[in-house]
């Protein structure tokens, strides 16, 4: 199950039907009704009936709404826990506040986003994963606009510890070097919504040409996680008052890094070779004295 069940329940809006939705919508609005109210409540509150919201629950994966009750107050008492920590009633960032507000608004959010991928990870798939990586012939990264970053990221990562392994920003050239692979190879998709469609693309064209197929998003239900032989999971949720993804990249940013240190683990020792020799070749020369 989802580590954060509001993630889940925004997800899942758009394909519940309209009385379900209106149940959704008003857990959104208000995750603490969840905790307090019986189901008779709730479905009172949403004008509809006990047998609507008991399927609402159920299309979540839930066996029920007590199921579901206590998922939403784990979830409501760690986002309370977080806002204590930081001093602050809410996360969601207003057009009015200070720059310290922002920034303790924006450390809250990031260190949530770290801190569910990493308590909802699944370890045998990125052990899967960090495997693949090590016996790859090359591997490809595939990712558009805040994604790319996240990309060239692991890209920079592997080069470092001597792995074939290329990322391009231009979806055509993406697609084109997609064709060429083979079984012996490895492509990573990412993407958090998980419906970019370029990224997809590549990731489709290179999973039918024989590659294993890796998704990173937060959704594990959208097209990119279908289509992937493996899918990992972030889990952030990004402020209704954002101008560029924040949560979706760091908590992207966290999994690459734990994707990485077990790559490199299961390297061993020869990894610490072009380790040394890129970090010398990086490092600043000092001239000799005249």
């Amino acid at each position: 199950m989802d580590a954060d069940v509001l993630a889940l329940v925004r997800r899942a809006v758009p394909r519940l039907s309209a009385a379900e939705a209106k149940v959704a919508e008003t857990i959104l609005g208000d995750p603490t009704l969840v905790v307090d109210l019986a189901i008779n409540d709730l479905a009172r509150l949403c004008s509809t009936s006990l047998s609507t919201v008991a399927r609402f629950a159920q299309s979540l994966g839930f066996s029920g709404y007590r199921e579901l009750r206590v998922a939403v107050a784990r979830t409501v008492t760690l986002a309370q826990a977080q806002q204590a920590r930081f001093g602050l009633d809410t996360t969601a960032i207003s057009p009015d506040d200070e720059p310290s507000a922002i920034a303790a608004k924006l450390a809250a959010q990031e260190i949530d986003a770290i801190e569910k991928t990493a308590r909802g990870l699944d370890a045998a798939a990125l052990d899967r994963v960090a495997l693949a990586l090590v016996e790859a012939r090359h591997i490809d990264l595939f990712g558009q606009a805040a994604s790319s970053l996240t990309a060239q990221d692991l890209q920079q990562k592997l080069a470092r510890i001597g792995c074939s392994v290329a990322h391009s920003a231009d979806p055509h050239l993406a697609v084109t070097t997609a064709s060429l692979r083979s079984s012996k190879d490895v492509v990573i998709g990412f993407s958090h919504g998980g419906e970019t469609a370029e990224v997809v693309q590549a990731l489709e064209v290179a999973r039918d040409a024989g590659a294993l197929s890796v998704a990173i998003t937060s959704a594990g239900d959208s097209t990119l996680a279908l289509a992937a032989d493996i899918a990992l999971l972030t889990h952030a949720h990004e402020s209704p008052f954002r101008m560029a993804a924040m949560s979706s990249r760091i908590a992207q940013l966290a999994l690459v890094d734990i994707l990485f240190v077990r790559v490199v683990q299961h390297r061993g020792e020869p990894v610490s070779i072009p380790l040394r020799l890129t970090h010398d070749a990086a490092a600043p020369r000092r001239r000799p004295p005249r």
